[in-house]
């Protein structure tokens, strides 16, 4: 299965792994990896059942690590955006000797709301997954409606998301599904205080998805990493606000 596996590269430099969100796919980095590779090596690939890895099955959050980890750098610096800060997180938990730095944007270790957490609603990622079945299109562009909420660039922000969704393959069904009981059910706040290596958790101030109340609580149980809140943005930071997002990237990493 991971022979099917396709990755992408550019540039030359330190090692920068990028993981892309759910209902999502590669496109979404197209202006991040021509701004980064000039400085460093840019690995990217489309998630299990996503574009370029439609035919690629992935059953758990262990499943999807694997098969990353299977062609990833030996080393390199981690950058997950949203369910993709996650995987990445669970890959630096599961192989802490490949991850050398970890960056997560505009992501959260419990995205679900708990009794102990502010978090997604239970009976948004409900209504997602019934109109998946449904109508894949109109739950996508409610989702990148979500996540452009409350960003002063926000129909940009959705435009740019659309064209970088549909300029690839729709992703699986199945692969969707399993996203959304992954941001429904992971929780890694404790296992997250486990981690050694550097860490930069990005938040958009505006950000429906991942309410900037929790940041805070975050900064004081992981007092190891470090956090940048774009003040304007909502939950693509990288795209409604690029120059500035690169610059914190580049800081971290240099």
């Amino acid at each position: 299965m991971t022979l099917q596996f396709k990755w992408h590269r550019a540039g030359q430099g330190p090692d920068l792994v990028l993981i892309h969100g759910w209902g999502m796919n590669v496109g979404v980095w197209q202006d991040v990896i021509r701004q980064l590779s000039p400085h460093y090596c840019v690995h990217w690939c489309d998630l299990p059942g996503y574009g370029d890895n439609a035919t690629v099955v992935a059953t758990s959050l262990n499943d999807i690590v694997v098969q990353l980890l299977a062609q990833a750098p030996v080393k390199a610096v981690w950058l997950g955006w949203s369910l993709g800060g996650i995987i990445a997180s669970q890959v630096a938990l599961t192989a802490p000797q490949r991850v050398t730095q970890l960056i997560t944007v505009a992501s959260s270790p419990c995205f679900m709301s708990r009794t102990d957490w502010t978090g997604i609603q239970p009976r948004v990622l409900a209504n997602f997954q019934t109109q998946l079945v449904t109508d894949f299109a109109l739950t996508i562009e409610r989702f990148l409606v979500l996540q452009a909420l409350g960003s002063r660039t926000a129909k940009e922000d959705i435009r740019q998301l659309k064209a970088a969704v549909l300029s690839r393959p729709q992703p699986q069904l199945a692969a969707l599904t399993l996203g959304l009981e992954l941001l429904e059910t992971v929780d890694l706040r404790q296992s997250l205080t486990a981690l050694s290596q550097p860490w930069l958790r990005l938040y958009g101030r505006l950000d429906a998805l991942v309410p900037i109340k929790t940041e805070p609580v975050l900064s004081a149980q992981y007092p190891q990493s470090q956090r940048y809140i774009f003040t304007d943005a909502s939950h693509a930071p990288f795209m409604s606000h690029l120059d500035e997002f690169i610059t914190v990237i580049k800081t971290f990493m240099d």
